[in-house]
């Protein structure tokens, strides 16, 4: 018994082969098929290059937001240690303006301002907070802000002679710059 089947494929197979000589229809049948393996081949390669392509962007998307995460936990902070800052400054300030030779009633007061700095740069360092005095460096834009030149003989052009208030960095990104004076060439005399 003949399978239905296989009937219907032979008789579409003579049907075919019908219009052809015999010595044509085997090559006609392999550069068909050779035209169908080039371009399943090339809808392959095709599918293969979108995969990997798919799959880099993937990789990449996760990487970015590994990234921002950890961005987010080391720098989260950085509004908050901004605001803080002027608490340092203030505290820095009032041990500054003290004199030397302190009466008794209020050196307990003071030595309590310089406990609370002390405590304040502590939890600056633990959260990777470090200020910035940039006095005998040479002047850096990054870190630094140029308020005034003061010609300096002593100095190198470009080298901070004075520090008018510190900066900080948090884990080495910039959170407010130094302000710096700056040396330059002393004029030179007059009638040389």
């Amino acid at each position: 018994m003949t399978d239905p089947r296989s009937k219907s494929t032979e008789t579409h197979a003579a049907e075919a082969q019908e219009g052809m000589t015999g010595a044509d229809a085997p090559a006609a049948d392999a550069a068909a098929l050779a035209e169908r393996v080039a371009a399943a081949e090339a809808e392959a390669a095709e599918l293969k290059d979108r995969l990997l392509r798919t799959m880099a962007d993937a990789e990449n998307v996760r990487r970015r937001a590994e990234r921002e995460k950890a961005d987010a936990l080391k720098y989260g902070g950085a509004k908050l240690a901004r605001d803080l800052l002027t608490v340092a400054d203030n505290l820095r300030r009032a041990l500054d303006a003290a004199p030397q030779d302190l009466p008794a009633e209020v050196e307990g007061l003071f030595s309590g301002i310089e406990a609370t700095e002390r405590e304040l740069m502590a939890v600056f360092e633990r959260h990777g907070i470090t200020r910035l005095d940039p006095t005998g460096e040479k002047f850096d834009p990054n870190l630094h802000q140029a308020m005034v030149e003061i010609p300096s003989a002593d100095h190198a052009p470009g080298t901070v002679v004075q520090t008018m208030q510190a900066g900080f960095l948090m884990e080495g990104r910039l959170l407010r710059p130094a302000m710096v004076g700056i040396a330059k060439a002393p004029p030179a005399p007059q009638g040389a």
